[in-house]
């Protein structure tokens, strides 16, 4: 748990940093990078999820039927 929140918490520093390089500078690659940021981690983000639904549930009534 203590690396996903770093990861969070890495993820919204550059999320802020490539929203204000965009009002900075007006470039549309920083809003292209922030969109790939965010598709990234929620794509992680579900990818955990699931690993942890299929730990919580799944796992323990396999061993429950051992």
């Amino acid at each position: 748990m203590l690396i996903l929140r770093l990861f969070l918490i890495l993820l919204t520093l550059l999320l802020v940093l490539c929203g204000g390089l965009y009002l900075f500078t007006r470039n549309h690659y920083y809003l292209k990078l922030a969109w790939q940021l965010l598709r990234f981690t929620l794509l992680l983000l579900a990818l955990f999820a699931v690993l942890w639904i299929l730990e919580r549930y799944v796992l323990t009534g396999v061993q429950a039927l051992l």
